[in-house]
């Protein structure tokens, strides 16, 4: 993979990045959430961003690292507001300090986020920290939105895109568009950037709902039918629901709305449903023309096709995943 060195950079520098010692209790848990891997995609995409433009890439290593913080700074409030018991295979910070050290070690997450983008040069730094905080509002804006979904009936697919791309694809945007700044790009090369980023970011938030369904159990890496359990409202569930009609909406209306049933019988049932409805087919078809406007837009940048390699197998990558 001709991403492959740059990762391994990514690897790196997160795991000599000092977060804070003490007292443990504030600074372990920070430590064990940035220690539990992922994907690293954000940091990956603004250093492959930056090397489009300068063969100094490594500049834009911390502002990567930054972006990752920030996220695992959501992942560990979000944790906390879902509940959730396990975060990539382990235990979630609140799970296995308190939530009380979950709250604070996020803040200071985002307080280290702050200071790692500090090692942008000078006369981009104000630029960057204004798309930073723009982008960081919009991320909570997308999580409330989600909040408000539960306990709401009906959500338009216009309603739930627009909720994935505050949640998700902005800052997969910002982190693109972070490492075209950080490497001198123009204005217009970064807003193709972003809208790269935003759109590839719709389609990889899709994916995930696709593979909650479809996905391999064993790559999957985490229940795969937990949203029909939950009855989250994903795309396909809003799709099915706009197009069931007669015994199909029977079927889907009498699953949503059982209090009590066996787990493995709702999943497969639902599943059933969607593949009446054609809805896998639909879902692929959407990822697909996301992620073709995402190429589009990095097409459209005046950029050697050799600089670019990297990030289109990248992209590619995200497309093809199965976890």
């Amino acid at each position: 993979m001709t991403f492959q060195p740059f990762l391994n950079a990514i690897t790196a520098q997160v795991e000599q990045t000092n977060y804070g010692t003490h007292p443990a209790e504030l600074y372990d848990p920070i430590q064990y959430i940035m220690s539990l891997g992922g994907k690293r995609l954000r940091p990956l995409l603004t250093v492959l961003s930056a090397h489009l433009f300068t063969d100094h890439w490594q500049q834009a290593l911390k502002p990567g690292v930054a972006v990752e913080v920030f996220h695992n700074f959501t992942l560990m409030h979000d944790d906390i507001m879902d509940q959730a018991p396990i975060r990539r295979g382990k235990p979630t910070v609140h799970e296995k300090w308190n939530a009380n050290i979950a709250i604070l070690s996020g803040d200071v997450m985002l307080v280290n986020a702050y200071e790692l983008l500090l090692d942008v040069a000078t006369p981009q730094l104000p630029h960057v920290i204004r798309r930073f905080n723009k982008t960081a509002a919009e991320v909570c804006e997308g999580q409330q939105l989600d909040m408000n979904f539960e306990t709401r009936q009906n959500v338009t697919k216009a309603e739930y895109l627009n909720m994935i791309r505050l949640k998700t694809s902005v800052l997969l945007g910002f982190a693109l568009e972070l490492g075209g700044i950080v490497a001198n790009a123009d204005q217009t090369t970064t807003q193709l950037l972003y809208d790269a980023g935003v759109n590839m970011g719709l389609g990889f938030q899709l994916k995930d709902d696709l593979l909650d369904v479809y996905g391999d159990p064993e790559k999957f890496g985490k229940q795969v039918g937990g949203d029909i359990i939950a009855n989250k409202k994903t795309f396909l569930l809003i799709e099915a629901l706009e197009r069931a009609t007669g015994s199909t909406k029977t079927d889907l209306d009498k699953w949503l709305n059982a209090k009590t049933f066996d787990k493995a019988e709702k999943i497969s049932a639902v599943t059933q449903l969607y593949d009446q409805l054609n809805i896998r087919q639909l879902t692929e078809t959407t990822i697909e023309g996301y992620f073709k406007q995402g190429f589009e837009a990095l097409n459209n940048l005046q950029v050697a096709p050799q600089r670019k390699q990297p990030l289109l197998d990248f992209v590619q990558f995200l497309m093809e995943r199965e976890s």
